[in-house]
């Protein structure tokens, strides 16, 4: 019944695509913002400007590897690690990709800016982990909601310094979420042509182990190098996936 759902879903979503896709997200902020120039990065990863400018760990083989628990697919598609040492998890239908999912891990005492989101919860970076605390567990989402809004103010700049008034950036509202047996918080965020249509589309999943930030990304976006999807419809019908995923990571390490 899920996989049905979402086809239809995706279906719907190309139908409203020519009409701005405005009736399908009322409740988005409405920033208005110019297509951006394709960015390339030296590493794979998303677009530089939707994950933290901080150094990832960096890890000797792709992390999914290690942390990839059970998997639901669309009927026909496949999930599995990427060949090679690059953290991205491979979405396939009958030997083509569909798209890639990245995961960045970031060691919180590199990353000034989330220590500050830590300390305004009331989390010490140097106090106990304690995921039996319904405190401990509120603190931490507050953390992650703040890191999150971060992330949008960032991203609403640059959208509209590289975009002018062509495209119309929404953000999704965060959501709580289960990132392996971690406190997590889903995201995103839709560029939507005044022409009508998508310009990008991002989803993703941030989660916290108590030294370490976990950041699960994926898109559709033509400037994107990796950890997108080549079409829109396959990113909606893969997104409550993703989620699941998300859900069934063998986090924390």
């Amino acid at each position: 019944m899920l996989r049905v759902y979402h086809l239809l879903f995706g279906a719907i979503l190309l139908v409203l695509m020519p009409l701005g896709v405005k009736f399908v997200l009322p409740y988005f902020s409405t920033t208005r913002v110019e297509k951006p120039n394709p960015v390339t990065t030296a590493t794979p990863s998303i677009s530089p400007q939707t994950t933290p400018s901080i150094t990832p760990d960096q890890v000797e083989e792709n992390i999914w590897k290690k942390i990839l628990g059970e998997i639901a697919t669309p009927n026909g598609w496949q999930v599995a690690p990427c060949p090679g040492n690059a953290p991205l998890l491979c979405v396939s239908s009958k030997g083509e990709i569909l798209g890639t999912v990245e995961i960045g891990v970031y060691p919180v005492k590199n990353n000034p800016d989330f220590q500050k989101n830590l300390m305004v919860a009331g989390i010490p970076l140097s106090s106990k982990v304690d995921y039996q605390s319904p405190k401990y567990q509120t603190q931490v989402s507050q953390a992650l909601r703040d890191w999150v809004a971060d992330l949008y103010a960032t991203l609403a700049k640059d959208r509209q310094t590289s975009y002018g008034n062509k495209i119309v950036f929404s953000a999704y509202p965060p959501q709580q979420s289960s990132v392996g047996k971690l406190q997590g918080i889903s995201y995103g965020f839709i560029g939507l042509k005044q022409e009508g249509g998508v310009q990008e589309q991002h989803i993703g999943h941030v989660a916290f182990d108590g030294t370490r930030l976990y950041v699960i990304n994926t898109a559709f976006d033509p400037g994107s190098v990796t950890g997108k999807f080549e079409k829109l419809e396959n990113l909606a019908i893969f997104q409550p996936y993703l989620s699941a995923i998300a859900a069934n990571l063998k986090l924390p390490i």
